[in-house]
């Protein structure tokens, strides 16, 4: 049997919310093995003199607990 665990983290980035969603997995695959997949709960921007400057993602991140 299979155990699952979620985290949830935030990342961004300045080229868009894919972008910010590639960065954010692949650096939570650092510290954290096994992810199964990632959820985006939310998208949200940084505008600076009415500007787009940084894309969020806030993440829900999957991954299976080893025995």
């Amino acid at each position: 049997m299979a155990v699952l665990k979620v985290i949830e983290i935030l990342a961004s980035s300045p080229n868009g919310w894919e972008d910010a969603t590639k960065q954010g997995v692949a650096e939570a695959g650092k510290s954290v093995k096994n992810i199964k997949s990632a959820y985006v709960k939310e998208h949200s921007v940084i505008v600076d003199n009415n500007q787009v400057t940084q894309y969020r993602v806030n993440l829900k991140i999957t991954f299976a607990v080893e025995s």
